[in-house]
């Protein structure tokens, strides 16, 4: 099994990268109910260089996608 992230650059830590690759391993495991899909998952995390993805036809930098997602989330 293959899983790819993608995040905007700097949003995860290395200890968020390590439990965020462990954690969706573990996830694929139980959905399939076969614990040795653990072992076999590989996860990619990437991360988007500011301005390099977009939301809705624009491209951001990483300052407004954490704007606009605190404002979604109503952080802000």
């Amino acid at each position: 099994m293959r899983v790819h992230v993608t995040t905007n650059a700097g949003a995860l830590n290395r200890e968020q990268q390590l439990g965020l690759v462990k954690d969706i391993s573990a996830l694929i495991a139980e959905a399939a109910a076969d614990p040795s899909l653990t072992e076999r998952t590989w996860v990619t995390l990437t991360e988007v260089v500011p301005g390099g993805g977009g939301i809705g036809g624009r491209a951001y930098t990483n300052e407004e996608i954490v704007r606009t997602a605190r404002k979604l989330l109503g952080k802000e």
